[in-house]
């Protein structure tokens, strides 16, 4: 007998139906859970809880568990395959994706001497600008290319030490929602990735007007969307990001970070 697979919201590393019992078809015939307002404020909360500890841990360490990421998602690459509908582009667009993970991975210990400097000054001090991780950030995936087009937000996003609301794509959510399966065995402590399915319509404006989210990423919003995004975010002075989803650049990965300037006597 074939059990068929039940599709769940991935919040505080646990797979949640959503607290609304809601559910649509995209393809027609599978059942994908429609997350709620109360489904982004549980993620919104457990990537809070989880942005000190792992914005704590050592760059080399977050790129071990990013490339743990992409080794999980290659040894999946034949259903992810199946869920791209099968074919030579479909296989392309696993292996970028796994390569976008291990792109990432290298980057982690490289952005201070990339993107930090030291800046001359006219005194005795030395004056370091270094890229800091923004906190929650949160990600409106491209509907196309489905799988590849998630992984290029998230990994930029995790890279630099911050942590992730995504909302997956509304018309082809099955591959994001089985992403989240590679992350919680990918050792990403809990909360640190949180993946909702449903409505853009219904969640993009609480997650655009949340006070506890420090970013968002409109790489997957209309026009009319980032135009909504913008005007609910400049309440409580939320950055917008808005780089092409083709781009792979540390510079991307600043975009999801704060530079910060530190002052510090010389010999002392």
């Amino acid at each position: 007998m074939e059990v068929r697979k039940t599709y769940k919201l991935f919040v505080n590393g646990e797979f949640v139906r959503s607290e609304s019992g809601r559910a649509y078809r995209p393809d027609g015939n599978v059942n994908v859970p429609r997350g709620s307002r109360k489904d982004l404020r549980d993620a919104v909360r457990a990537a809070r809880s989880a942005f000190p500890g792992w914005s704590a841990r050592t760059a080399m360490n977050r790129g071990q568990i990013l490339y743990r990421a992409a080794e999980m998602l290659d040894s999946r690459a034949a259903q992810f395959v199946e869920l791209l509908d099968g074919g030579a582009k479909a296989r392309r667009e696993v292996e970028q994706a796994v390569e976008t993970l291990v792109w990432y991975a290298g980057w982690t210990d490289k952005l201070p001497q990339v993107a930090g400097t030291v800046n001359p000054v006219a005194g005795p001090y030395f004056n370091f600008t270094l890229p800091e991780p923004t906190g929650v950030v949160g990600i409106v995936a491209p509907e196309e290319p489905a799988l590849a087009g998630i992984v290029r937000r998230l990994a930029p996003a995790l890279c630099g030490g911050n942590v992730v609301v995504a909302i997956a794509p509304e018309s082809l959510p099955l591959p994001a929602l089985t992403l989240a399966e590679v992350f919680a065995t990918s050792d990403f402590p809990a909360g640190v990735v949180n993946v909702l399915s449903g409505q853009r319509k219904e969640l993009l404006p609480w997650l655009a007007s949340h006070m506890d989210v420090n970013a968002i990423d409109v790489a997957g919003c209309t026009l009319e969307e980032v135009k909504a995004v913008e005007a609910a975010a400049a309440d409580n002075v939320k950055r917008v990001i808005k780089v092409s989803p083709d781009e792979a650049s540390p510079y991307l990965i600043t975009s999801f970070m704060e530079m910060k300037t530190v002052w510090h006597p010389i010999g002392v």
